[in-house]
């Protein structure tokens, strides 16, 4: 299948899906429909996510916990690209909403009852982390590191609101010290009373969090000089950790260009949405210099790996393959090997998406 084609394919595949306005794996469904409008110069996939996003603007309130899962970079982009000033409106109104959450370790709470459950597979919880299900505490979801920080930006640069800059690059920085550990990787969340992280080693993690740092980096781009240069460093800062992060996962790709599902874990079994994550991040980081130097090579050879690994896995009716369920959340580190798999969702669908319009901003740049 060309790749215009395989674009389309994949697109309609999004506009299929079900969406609650709002829930986990919208954001990057949104964006991939953005994108694909931009690669194939047909303004309808664009269309149908500013058309829902106005939707929603109409009924916005009340608000409710899950809004944090709204697609805000998306609907900044969508905003301006239609020149609908109501929508833009509603996200910034949204935006407020947001930063008046408790935060933990200076991030801002995604739940005020977080989503545990226990463990998939043959692991059971002792009494503490299962009167945890029972009573859970809030806590801060790496998810989310793809949604608030880089929303932030989106609002900061397209208001020229210093305040909202402060938030996106404080949020990324937050996520950065609560979760990454010293080897690059990522951690899935922390709880409020407890010490220590959970979910060691989650691969779609890892891609929430490559794209979430990416895009506030692109964000900056566009924020006037005057206003983004007291982040300077605050923005290396966060190139590095985008620089560690694919350092790491580098070491982990498999020679079919896949990761595990529990990267670091090789019996924990195939899930393709992290091929997809990463073959969208690594292509963007090398257009961005935010690898370490002398990898350059090697992060491209591995970008272009993935995207073929997810070509591959694309099934006939354009689903991505071997998707996991919705992970919830578990204090026991074994739930991540055994999540069910085989979903057709935004989190498999718009990662695919977005490494197939990677590979095509790419191969513009290096064959214009």
């Amino acid at each position: 299948m060309s790749q215009r084609d395989l674009t389309e394919r994949l697109a309609l595949t999004l506009t299929d899906l079900g969406y609650e306005t709002w829930n986990f794996g919208d954001s990057v469904a949104f964006e991939a429909l953005i994108e694909a409008s931009d690669v194939l110069a047909d303004e309808r996939w664009a269309a149908f996510a500013h058309g829902w996003s106005r939707a929603w603007a109409t009924r916005a309130l009340p608000r409710r916990r899950l809004d944090c899962t709204a697609p805000g970079l998306a609907m900044v982009h969508l905003a301006e690209r239609a020149h609908d000033s109501r929508l833009l409106e509603a996200a910034v109104e949204l935006a407020e909403y947001l930063v008046s959450r408790p935060q933990l370790l200076g991030v801002y709470e995604t739940w005020e009852h977080s989503p545990l459950i226990h463990p998939y597979g043959p692991a059971v919880l002792d009494a503490a982390d299962s009167a945890l299900v029972d009573d859970p505490p809030p806590g801060v979801f790496l998810d989310c590191l793809h949604f608030d920080p880089p929303f932030f930006a989106a609002v900061a640069r397209a208001t020229g609101s210093d305040r909202f800059a402060r938030e996106a690059i404080d949020q990324a920085l937050g996520y950065i010290s609560a979760l990454q550990r010293s080897d690059g990787l990522f951690e899935h969340f922390i709880l409020r009373g407890h010490s220590g992280t959970f979910g060691p080693g989650w691969g779609r993690g890892q891609g929430w969090a490559l794209l979430g740092m990416l895009d506030v980096l692109a964000e900056f781009d566009g924020i006037p000089p005057e206003l983004s240069e007291p982040y300077t460093e605050a923005l290396g800062r966060i190139k590095t950790a985008v620089a560690d992060l694919i350092a790491a996962m580098l070491t982990l790709q498999r020679a079919d260009g896949h990761w595990f599902a529990v990267v670091d874990n090789v019996e924990s079994g195939e899930e393709y949405s992290t091929a997809a994550f990463m073959a969208a991040g690594f292509l963007r980081a090398l257009g961005r210099g935010a690898v370490h130097p002398g990898t350059k090579a090697s992060v491209e050879r591995a970008g272009l790996s993935a995207v073929d690994a997810v070509r591959r896995g694309i099934l006939e009716d354009g689903t991505l393959a071997e998707v996991s369920a919705a992970v919830m959340a578990c204090t026991e580190p074994s739930h991540y090997a055994h999540v069910p798999r085989g979903f057709r969702v935004p989190w498999g669908q718009g990662p695919a998406l977005l490494a197939i319009t990677a590979q095509h901003a790419w191969d513009q740049r290096i064959r214009p």
